[in-house]
This record gives structure tokens, sequence and C-alpha cells, in this order.
């Protein structure tokens, strides 16, 4: 394993994102989503990343039932913000002052540990001054329940004023081939500030992977099918953009993931991609890239071929778009 800085943090090159182990991502099969994260500890993965709202608290406690034997050798990240009720339907973002201690106690007993490693507000609360927010868990840190604190999908003035109350240590936000936002002006800006950057969905939610090649390869409650990307003459636009990746990565002999993740981790040492899954072939795939050298011509080609905004479609539906660069 190869590590990387978040912080005093050292962690590995690759994370395992754990929503898909209990919700969104199709059916869940705890047995082997437990077999999955002691792999990703036998590979050297000891950097893994959940939310509260994963399963409305059950991804935490699957990973905390992981967590207990391990717990000094795991950095643990996990997030609150998002309120749901106990359907499941989100009713509220709360960054109050009260929710975040009210939230974090409840994390930590899922989680069944005494500390949270890495502990992101979700999304920014419109209602609330990050200051407040920010302010409150910069208490959980003095308390030494919480060891450096993060923020996820927010604007870089809101990331300059959070900054001014505690020092940021990541930033959580979508990147990878096909989402480049962050390139203009947020990713410069953690840069300045010192801020590590923790890509979610770096494998564009399966779709630079190149193993999806229709939308019925879904099953009926996964999340994918009500996102504009996944959906219609997007998706077969979105198709043809990954083919693209699909021959080069044949041509390096490696698999279309493997180049998706590798493009990321050439991009800078203060990057930190968290590819989800809950199957160990895929995640043996996917920590397989940490070994792969990205040549400067193929980088300048995919820069080229895939450029800013070349995905058809938004990341998210219309409201959840509403959330994200607050």
């Amino acid at each position: 394993m190869k590590y990387r800085s978040i912080g005093d943090l050292r962690v590995s090159s690759l994370g395992l994102g754990c929503m898909g182990m209990s919700e969104y991502y199709g059916n869940q099969n705890d047995e082997e989503s437990i077999a999955t994260l002691n792999y990703a500890l036998e590979l050297g993965v000891n950097f893994l990343d959940t939310a509260d709202q994963y399963g409305v608290g059950k991804n935490e406690e699957l990973v905390g039932r992981v967590l207990k034997s391990v717990r000094q050798q795991i950095n643990i990240a996990t997030k609150f913000g998002f309120v749901r009720d106990e359907a499941g339907k989100v009713i509220e973002i709360n960054g109050s002052k009260e929710y975040v201690k009210k939230a974090c106690e409840a994390s930590l007993r899922r989680l069944n540990t005494d500390y949270i490693d890495l502990y992101y507000l979700h999304r920014v609360d419109p209602r609330v001054p990050i200051e407040e927010t920010i302010g409150a868990m910069k208490e959980l840190v003095e308390e030494g329940k919480v060891r450096h604190i993060g923020l996820s999908e927010a604007s870089s003035q809101t990331i300059k004023r959070a900054q001014k109350v505690h020092p940021i240590a990541a930033l959580q936000t979508e990147y990878s081939i096909w989402s480049r936002d962050i390139e203009e002006e947020i990713l410069p800006l953690c840069r300045k500030l010192n801020i590590a950057v923790v890509p979610y969905s770096p494998l564009g939610r399966g779709f630079l992977s190149g193993k999806l090649k229709s939308i019925d390869n879904l099953v009926k409650n996964d999340y994918r099918r009500n996102s504009p990307r996944f959906q219609g003459e997007n998706f077969n636009q979105n198709l043809l953009l990954i083919q693209r990746l699909e021959d080069t990565a044949c041509q390096m002999n490696i698999s279309p993931a493997q180049l998706a993740l590798t493009w990321l981790l050439s991009n800078g040492e203060d990057i930190i991609p968290i590819p989800g899954t809950k199957r160990r072939s895929y995640l043996k795939e996917n920590i397989a890239a940490i070994d792969i050298e990205l040549p400067k011509n193929v980088k300048d080609f995919i820069d080229k071929t895939v450029p800013v905004g070349s995905a058809i479609g938004d990341r998210y539906p219309v409201q959840s778009m509403k959330l994200l660069n607050q």
C-alpha cells in the first residue's frame, strides 16, 4: 500500500467508500460487505468512509462491527447533516450547534468508538452560518471526540469562511474524469489552504468502469435510474464518451476503472479517492490502480478527449443539485 496525508493522518492512497453496502446501489448483503471490509484491511486500506445517513445509520453500525478490533490502525471518516425520518425520507439539512453535538454522539455510538478521525459536514445548511457549524465541530475536536474537520460539496467562499474558524483538513466532493468542475476554482483554493481533496464517485457511479452497458442492467431500486446522466439519450451519449477510455485502457492492458483511478491519483498527492464497492473482486481491481503509472502522453490524451464538461446531464436530480457548492 502507498499512503497520502490528510492533516496528520496517514491514509491509504485509495480509501473505501462504504455507502453502497447499505443503500442506493441495489440489494444489500451484509455478509459480503463485512468480507469486503476485512479484505480491504488485508490489502492495507486504512481509510474507511461512511455517513450517518447511509442506510439511516445502518452503514455506520456495519463499519463499527469491523472497526472495533482494529481501531488504532484505521482512519474512519463519517458525515452528518442530512436528517431523515424512519422511512428514509430526507427531512432537512441541519448544521445547527445543537444538532452537530447530537449527530456526533449518535455516530460514535453506532461506530462503537470514542473518536472520529475525520468528521464532515455532509452538506452546508443554508439557514445556519458556517461559522456556527464549524464552531460546534471545533468544540468536538477540543473534547477529543473528533480529530479533524472536513466539508463536503462546499463552495470556495464557504471553505474560506470555515477555515477562519478552524483548519479544514479535507474537502469531500465529486471528482472524476467526467466530473471536473472543481479544477477551476475549488481545487486551487484547497491547495492554497493545504486542504486534502477526497473525491467520491471517482468511477462516475460505476459508469467509468465500463461494466454498465445498459440502464436495464440496474435493479429497480438502484438510485442511478433517477440520475440524469444515466437516463435516455444522455446514457447513450455518455456511453460513447466512455468507449474512448475503454480503448485507451485496453492499450495499456488495464481495466477502464483502473485507468480512471490512476488518472485521479496522478493529479496530485493531495487527492485521496474513495471508490465504493461491496464486492471483493472490484476492491482488488481498484487497489491495483495504486501501482500503475500513467504516461504523460496518455494523461494529455484523456484531458483532451474528455475535457471539462464532457458528460451529458447533471450529476444529480434537480433538488439534490441545489445542495451542491453551497
